[in-house]
């Protein structure tokens, strides 16, 4: 009796309850490994679209014309780019570029078939990015590494994101856009507001924090990565050498500071007291919860199991006051805008205010003194009516 061939291609259900097929295929020997090369070929509709698919690779790879099979659409290429990007940035860097692609690029071009996208469709999603994105100029740059990648694996001759006209009407819209948007800091008068409204409230933790933000311009994750070690009760200097940022699957995890450089700071008496009498304090208060906090990698600021902080918490405290008392509203790091700003009111160079916030780029410290010699003008004049009375 004939022993009855069983098929190798099976059935399986997809999470809308429709069903596919696959079968697994022997794709001859890999030449470079001398190893049996095989694969799962699966997303077939009908069983006999199965078959079809099964008998012309049996035959190709019979015949020794079998192409292994390479990444065809927009979305299989950036699976292979993005493999190799992650090896190239920090942590915290991959999370935001992925979120890029997520939620703005990939769903614009993820199934396009790589070797069908020329200028004209780029053109298209550059022109419907700018519409809504501030930032679509590092969209567009994003998008563009992917093509890039694809014309270094031989999938494509040329990048067509070359060839894209950027919008101008834009500034335009982002220029409006900036002047209604409302300001991200305080002035002297608000912040004083707002650090004696929070050293009235019991959460002293809270206070001491954003008193440390307003009068260093640290950004949130240095101030949340610090040790006692890095302070100089002696000197009232305090080295910046860490941030706590967050990476993959919302882990939270220490780095080097932003711009890769440590850097030293000097700070008032008054804050370097706050900051004695906090030690002081927490060491009481640990000890409660079962932790000797005099080791000198020690927290400034931990929660209650002594470890990092969550990010998102200092976030909650600044909004729960702001709402309390009714003050304006601004974000954590507002409060570095904040510093920064009064910096250059209380007459600090450009290069002392980029060193001290640690800006590698001195147009983002150009940004915020814009602002303040616009400040500066308003109260000119301001004072100019003053001294005539008319």
């Amino acid at each position: 009796m004939v022993k009855k061939k069983v098929s190798p291609i099976k059935s399986y259900k997809l999470k809308s309850g429709e069903t596919r097929y696959e079968f697994p295929a022997y794709l001859g020997v890999d030449p470079l490994t001398g190893k049996q090369k095989r694969t799962l070929k699966r997303g077939f509709k009908t069983h006999k679209e199965a078959e079809l698919a099964l008998a012309r690779i049996k035959l190709d790879v019979a015949n020794g014309t079998y192409q292994q099979e390479r990444a065809e659409t927009y979305q299989e290429v950036y699976d292979l780019w993005v493999k190799q990007y992650e090896k190239t940035v920090e942590e915290s860097t991959y999370v935001k570029t992925t979120g890029l692609f997520k939620n703005h690029i990939l769903p614009a071009m993820g199934t396009y078939k790589i070797e069908k996208i020329h200028v004209d469709v780029c053109q298209q999603h550059v022109d419907e990015w700018a519409a809504k994105l501030k930032n679509y100029r590092m969209v567009k740059a994003y998008a563009a590494k992917v093509l890039d990648f694809a014309i270094k694996r031989s999938y494509i001759l040329t990048n067509p994101f070359a060839h894209v006209d950027l919008p101008t009407n834009t500034s335009k819209k982002a220029k409006r856009a900036d002047e209604d948007k409302v300001e991200n800091f305080y002035t002297r008068e608000q912040l004083i507001e707002f650090l004696s409204c929070l050293e009235r409230e019991s959460n002293h933790k809270a206070y001491v924090l954003f008193r440390l933000l307003a009068f260093s311009g640290m950004r949130r994750g240095e101030a949340l990565a610090l040790t006692w070690n890095d302070l100089n009760f002696t000197t009232n200097e305090l080295r910046i050498n860490k941030a706590l940022s967050l990476g993959k699957d919302n882990r939270q995890y220490v780095k080097l500071p932003k711009t890769d450089l440590p850097r030293t700071i000097k700070m008032d008496d008054k804050t370097m007291d706050v900051l004695k009498e906090w030690k002081k304090k927490q060491k009481l208060d640990y000890l409660v919860l079962g932790f000797n906090t005099m080791q000198p990698k020690q927290l400034v600021f931990s929660n209650e199991q002594n470890k990092h902080m969550q990010l998102t918490k200092v976030r909650k405290w600044i909004v729960q006051v702001q709402n309390k008392y009714k003050l304006g509203k601004i974000t954590t790091h507002g409060l570095r805008h904040t510093h920064c700003s009064l910096l250059f009111e209380a007459g600090a160079s450009l290069k002392e205010v980029q060193d001290r916030l640690g800006h590698s780029d001195v147009k983002t410290t150009m940004n915020i003194y814009a602002h303040v010699t616009k400040k500066a003008k308003e109260e000119a004049i301001l004072k100019f009516a003053s001294y005539i009375e008319m």
